[in-house]
Order: structure tokens, then C-alpha cells, then sequence
């Protein structure tokens, strides 16, 4: 590989993670004025269909997009053009009979589906859901052709058009159905939305191409195997992205009927899945700050630069590990002391704050396990990490059917931190031969106990004198205090670190502005 070309490959992966980071924080963003607008039941609707919309979105931006550039990537080896009649048009057919066999299961099985979920009355609102996949392959195939040329710039536009399109919709439906005093209609609002999103998407990538000579008229014969590539490689490469998405999914099957059997009517557990579903834009936002950093440098790791220079990138994934586990601890422990305050601010009453205390330790081993996970793939254990996500679902279903009518939502939060706990420690078994489990020791472990404790203690000093110093019956006096002490907490936190050696100088030559870090790095430890 050319330098050229190398340069080329990361900044299309920058400006892919970048994009990905915007449109998962907007993703995350949203959720809130979301539940302020329709409540917790109306919340508790939305996240029933979310799950089957959100495997939509991945299949379209990660999963079938990754399959089809790997197709343009052999057949450029093969030095032939891309062709319309030998290349697009199979490549789009085995796309469109893939989601519309999912399209045709879904909408006619919605009922099906609804009497498992427990609640009738989300019928109209699952049948909606399913047409977004009919969209799936027009959207991958763009996609797919320009990331297969290593031009990024197209699926990062067209990323960001859905979700800022995606989110207006949504919100303004919540605001017609309050009105209308139509509360269900929010799940056919956030289908249309979700179908808007496609759309805008769409006429992005149209644009783009365009301005380019994308295909020739030209037959020609391949042994290249398509529907293999597209249904299993496009496939597996999704589930890394649906890890948090699939338990979302099976506590949108299991949590309302669990709930009945702890003893909870109809009504009350609609309500409390709404509750729980508050912890999701967190625990989103949590691991989206806590592996974007790490995800920055897995392009690094691939399997021809493991065997080139083994020790370059063993380096950069003992970083990128020790990244993503230094910010989600911190993330995770702040969290769980800010709760009652975050909770009251973002979602304006304080219910749930113990479970979803408990469901915020998720943030931690989730962002392990997507970090170890890419750098899995990167190596090449792309069916690995997808059977473990498999497994983790399976683990999930089965205990929440076992934990919810026993100890109802703690259960359903207890069955998530199972899960994920088991996909990072499978991981971690799997990357042994490059990564080994004393490596695990080797992370900074104490700096990061130490940074805790500092942070625990400063803010529940801070909580307690702003308890008799400030009124907190505003939500703009709430805002301005939560946001105080989180980044009093975070600042703290991230001076100790260095204080205690966390970080060395080179580590932090990764990150930007690194020069004005290493001012706070032990002498002893630079080098």
C-alpha cells in the first residue's frame, strides 16, 4: 500500500468516526425532549419500535455499506470496471430480496409481534416501522460504491442529513401527538421520520454521484461470490454496532410481560419500561464519548500491519484500550453519584434513579467490548465478535425471563450488565494471543481508582454544599449546577490521572492538543 493511499484510507476513517460521533450524539440528543415532550408512556411507545428502525439504520450505514465496498474492493483488484448490468443491478437485487423478505415477516407478523411485546394498541406503529427497510438498499448501495473508492465524504453528508432530518420529524410529531391527544401515533411519526431520513440520505448520495462517472455498461463475468460477502459479511459486521441496540430489543419483548408477573398492572409497566428506557440515551452518550477516541486508532489495527510491525500495533491497542477505559470509568462513576440530579434535569422527576444507577455500569464493559471488538475485526475475527453478540442476546432474553419477575427492573438492568460483561470477556479471551490477559494488569488500574475516589469525594462535597447554598427548583439553576460540578468532576478526575502517571508522553501524542497535557505528566513517566 502506497503512502499515498494509506493517508487517504485514515482520513476516510476519521471523517467516517467523526460523522458517527455527530449523528450518535444527536441520536442520544434527542431522546430527552423526546420523553420531556410525551412522558414516560409516550417514551415507552417510542423506544417499543426504536430497536427495529435503529437495525434498519445500521444495515444501511454499517453492515451492507461494508459488504459492498469489500465487493468494489476485489473487483478493482480484478482491474475491472464497476458495470451496471454485472454489478449493480445483482448487487441491488440481493439487497432488495433480503429486506424485503424482513419487510414482508414484519408487517405481516406485526400483531404477532405486539401480543409478545404485550400491548395491541403498537400494531399500526411496528407495521410502519418495517417499510424504512425497503429504503435499506438504495442507501447501501451508494454507500458502498463510494466507500469501496475510498471516498468517505458522501456516507459521512448523507449520515448526518438523516439523523438532523430524523430528529426534526420526530420531535415535531411528539409535539402534534400531545396535541392531538393521539399518544400511539408516535410510533407511525417516528417510521415517517425515520423513511424522511432515508429519503434526505438518499438525495445526498444522488448528488454525489453525479458528479461522477460511477458505473459502465460493460458485461463481464466474476467468481466473486456477492450474496455470500452481502448476507455474511454484511451481516456479521452489524453486529458489533447492535450490541446495545439488541438488548434494547429483547427488553421491548420481555419487560412489560416480566413486569406483570413481579405483580405490576398493565398501565404501571408501560410506564416503568419508560423509565428504564431513559438510562438508553446515557449509557448511548457514555459509550459514544468513551470509545470514540479508541475507534480513532483501531484503523491501525489490521492484520498485514500485525505482521509487519507487531509492536507498533500491539501499542496502539493496549492505547486505545486503556482510552476507552479510563473515560468510560469516569464517565461511570460520575454518573452514578449525578443521577438523582441528571435525572431531575434531563427527564424532570427523579424515578427510577436506583436502577438506572445500577444500568449505568453497562457504560463501562459496553465501551470495553466495542473497543475489543474492533479491534477483533480489524484482525480479522469478524464471525467471532458477531457470534458473541448472538451469544450476549441469548444470555439477555434468558435472564430477563428469569431476573424481571423476581426483582422486576433491577432484574431487566442486572440482565444487561450480564451480557455485556460476557461480550468483553469473550473478547478478551479471543485477543489473548496478541493481547495478553496480563496486558489487562498492566492498565492503570490504580491512577484510575485513585482519579475515582478524588471525583467521588469532591462531588459529594459540592452536592452537599450546594444542597444549603442553592435553590435547585429551576431547571436553568439545575442546568447550571449539574453542569458545574460535571465538569469540576471530570477536571479533577483527568488531573489525577495524570498526576499518577495514567498516561505517558507518547500516549498522549494521540489525542489532540497533547503538548498542553504533558505539562501535567510526572516526570518519571515521560518518555
Amino acid at each position: 500500500m502506497t503512502e499515498h493511499k494509506s493517508r487517504t484510507i485514515f482520513k476516510g476513517a476519521f471523517i467516517l468516526t467523526v460523522a458517527g460521533l455527530i449523528s450518535k450524539i444527536l441520536s442520544a440528543g434527542y431522546r430527552v425532549p423526546l420523553q420531556n415532550i410525551t412522558g414516560d408512556l409516550g417514551f415507552y411507545i417510542y423506544q417499543q419500535v426504536y430497536p427495529i428502525l435503529g437495525i434498519a439504520v445500521i444495515l444501511s450505514l454499517y453492515g451492507f455499506p461494508a459488504a459492498i465496498s469489500k465487493l468494489v474492493s476485489e473487483i478493482s483488484e480484478e482491474h475491472k470496471t464497476l458495470s451496471f448490468p454485472s454489478f449493480f443491478i445483482p448487487v441491488f437485487l440481493w439487497m432488495a430480496g433480503i429486506c424485503g423478505l424482513i419487510f414482508i415477516i414484519g408487517y405481516s407478523q406485526a400483531s404477532t409481534i405486539a401480543a409478545v411485546m404485550g400491548d395491541m394498541k403498537l400494531v399500526p406503529s411496528l407495521r410502519s416501522a418495517f417499510f424504512v427497510f425497503l429504503l435499506v438498499p438504495f442507501v447501501s448501495l451508494f454507500r458502498g460504491v463510494f466507500q469501496g473508492g475510498n471516498q468517505m465524504g458522501p456516507t459521512a453528508s448523507s449520515q448526518i442529513i438523516e439523523q438532523l432530518i430524523r430528529v426534526s420529524i420526530i420531535i415535531a410529531t411528539a409535539v402534534w401527538v400531545m396535541r392531538s391527544e393521539r399518544l400511539y401515533a408516535i410510533g407511525i411519526g417516528a417510521s415517517t421520520a425515520a423513511l424522511a431520513g432515508a429519503l434526505g440520505a438518499i438525495l445526498v448520495l444522488v448528488l454525489y454521484a453525479r458528479k461522477h462517472q460511477m458505473w459502465s455498461y460493460q458485461r463481464w463475468e466474476s467468481s466473486i461470490s456477492y450474496i455470500k460477502t452481502i448476507l455474511f459479511y454484511g451481516l456479521f459486521i452489524c453486529f458489533n454496532y447492535m450490541m446495545l441496540l439488541s438488548l434494547q430489543l429483547v427488553d421491548a419483548f420481555t419487560l412489560v410481560r416480566g413486569l406483570i408477573d413481579f405483580g405490576v398492572d398493565l398501565d404501571s409497566a408501560r410506564v416503568s419500561k419508560g423509565i428504564f428506557d431513559r438510562g438508553q440515551p446515557l449509557i448511548q452518550l457514555g459509550t459514544v464519548l468513551a470509545s470514540s477516541i479508541a475507534l480513532a486508532l483501531i484503523p491501525s489495527v489490521t492484520k498485514p500491519r500485525l505482521k509487519k510491525n507487531p509492536e507498533l500495533v500491539k501499542g496502539y491497542m493496549f492505547t486505545a484500550t486503556k482510552f476507552s477505559l479510563v473515560v468510560a470509568a469516569g464517565a461511570t462513576v460520575g454518573l452514578i453519584v449525578l443521577f438523582p440530579e441528571i435525572n431531575r434535569l434531563f427527564f424532570q422527576s427523579e424515578d427510577g434513579t436506583q436502577v438506572l444507577r445500577l444500568l449505568s455500569i453497562v457504560i463501562l464493559f459496553t465501551s470495553l467490548a466495542i473497543t475489543t471488538s474492533s479491534i477483533l475485526q480489524g484482525l480479522g475475527y469478524v464471525t467471532h465478535t458477531a457470534v458473541y453478540v448472538l451469544a450476549a442476546i441469548l444470555f439477555k432474553t434468558l435472564c430477563n425471563l428469569w431476573l424481571i419477575p423476581y426483582l422486576g427492573l433491577e432484574g431487566a438492568a442486572a440482565a444487561s450488565l450480564i451480557a455485556v460483561v460476557f461480550v468483553w470477556l469473550a473478547n478478551v479471551i479471543t485477543l489473548r494471543k496478541h493481547f495478553p490477559i496480563k496486558k489487562w494488569l498492566e492498565l492503570p488500574w490504580s491512577s484510575i481508582v485513585i482519579a475515582s475516589i478524588g471525583m467521588v469525594l469532591l462531588l459529594m462535597f459540592l452536592r452537599v454544599l450546594g444542597g444549603l447554598v442553592v435553590e435547585l427548583d429551576h431547571r436553568a439553576v439545575l442546568l447550571f449546577y449539574t453542569l458545574s460540578l460535571t465538569g469540576l468532576g471530570a477536571i479533577l478526575y483527568f488531573v489525577l490521572l495524570f498526576i499518577t502517571g495514567a498516561f505517558t508522553k507518547a500516549e498522549l501524542k494521540q489525542i489532540p492538543f497533547h503538548d498542553k497535557w504533558g505539562e501535567f505528566l510526572p516526570k518519571g513517566r515521560i518518555r
